[in-house]
């Protein structure tokens, strides 16, 4: 989630009460955090109405006694409390934080920022969740990396090729934190008044991998089958594992499948805000596939990828033999039109 989608869920939500933001990526909860304080304080009276604390550092009187204090010449007080988990074994701060969260006093918003421990199924949680306006901000997928770039980028005023999202993403991973420094040197590094493209990223010094992943997706999507096969050498060589490409390559032909059957316009519907920039990839691809094609491709990379997980054949041997049927059978649909 970038700022754009949260500023509309407070603008949904409203401000004040108690915020609970959750999950493992920590990067997008402290841009969450700067969000809603930002949306609730004026700078003049910032000082005087934010209370910063951390649940391994603070009691529950004390919290109690933070949260009671009332605005000072501003509408609004915010408190935010970090590392809450620490404070789940206190059974007056669950009870004096679940009660906050059903009934917050006027002029408070309080945000509470939370890592669960995986597993949990503490009611102190459910009770935080179904309470409060809850956000859950999970790491994001690597097929969600390349849209947070667009968005971001967006968001910055600064214009980004896909290409150029899609080589940033594979090269630097899902470290959000690292993305978004890299994303505001390659501002400065680019031409001015132009978008960054793939080879500004790789002027700027950012070492891109020899074959990139979605390019290597692109080429099984657009039916250059001998080219991939060619070429996934070279991704086993990068460190890439065949079940995790095996997975991604099977949300790939999902996808061209969903456009085969409804078009681009169908596939961008379903697809969540981080993954729209595939329709317009996939949606040329589509055109080159029947829904059969699609189902007999998924059904032999499900076989390939149950054979990788439960017997003793390489799954690189298993890949390129899936490659190899795709081959055979384009060049029997050719003899057979021909």
């Amino acid at each position: 989630m970038s700022t754009i989608p949260l500023r509309q869920f407070l603008q949904k939500s409203g401000r004040g009460g108690v915020f609970f933001l959750h999950g493992d990526d920590e990067f997008r909860k402290d841009e969450a955090v700067r969000v809603l304080v930002d949306a609730h304080l004026d700078p003049a009276t910032r000082d005087f109405n934010l209370d910063l604390l951390h649940g391994g550092e603070v009691d529950g009187e004390r919290l109690a006694s933070v949260l009671a204090t009332p605005p000072m010449m501003a509408e609004w007080r915010v408190v935010v409390v970090r590392e809450v988990e620490a404070l789940a074994s206190s059974a007056r701060a669950r009870e004096l934080l679940t009660g906050l969260a059903a009934a917050p006093p006027t002029g408070l918003a309080a945000v509470l920022v939370a890592s669960i421990p995986r597993g949990s199924s503490a009611r102190f949680w459910k009770d935080l969740r179904s309470r409060s306006r809850a956000l859950e901000l999970a790491p994001l997928a690597p097929e969600d990396l390349p849209g947070w770039l667009l968005e971001r980028a967006s968001e910055l005023g600064i214009g980004l090729e896909e290409d150029a999202a899609l080589a940033l993403a594979e090269a630097v991973g899902s470290q959000l934190g690292v993305l978004a420094r890299e994303l505001e040197k390659l501002s400065a590094f680019a031409r001015p008044d132009a978008a960054i493209t793939r080879a500004d990223v790789e002027a700027a010094g950012i070492r891109l991998p020899a074959q990139d992943r979605w390019q290597w997706f692109d080429l099984v999507g657009s039916r250059k089958f001998a080219e991939a096969l060619q070429t996934l050498p070279v991704l086993f060589a990068q460190g890439e594992s065949a079940v995790g490409l095996a997975i991604q390559l099977g949300s790939h032909l999902l996808r061209i499948g969903v456009a085969v059957a409804g078009g681009q316009a169908g596939l961008e519907a379903l697809l969540p805000p981080n993954q729209r920039w595939l329709a317009r990839r996939v949606g040329p691809q589509a055109r080159g596939w029947t829904v059969d094609e699609i189902a007999l491709a998924l059904e032999r990379l499900m076989r390939a990828d149950r054979l990788m997980k439960a017997s003793g054949v390489g799954g690189e041997a298993l890949l390129e033999e899936w490659l190899l049927g795709l081959i055979v059978r384009a060049g029997a649909l050719r003899g057979a039109a021909a």
